[in-house]
């Protein structure tokens, strides 16, 4: 019976830690700022003459 208890001990661990560090890395992921969406070539354009 102890055995089968520390399996569960075990598996239950387990999952917390992994739940906890998806939310640690969600956390992670919307805490860094938007980069600037500024395009690295522009184009100037010519203006139509009639």
């Amino acid at each position: 019976m102890s055995r089968l208890l520390a399996a569960v001990l075990t598996v239950v661990a387990a999952a917390a830690l992994a739940v906890g560090a998806a939310l640690g890395i969600v956390a992670l992921l919307q805490a860094t700022p938007d980069q600037p969406n500024t395009p690295l070539i522009t184009y100037e354009h010519a203006q139509q003459g009639s």
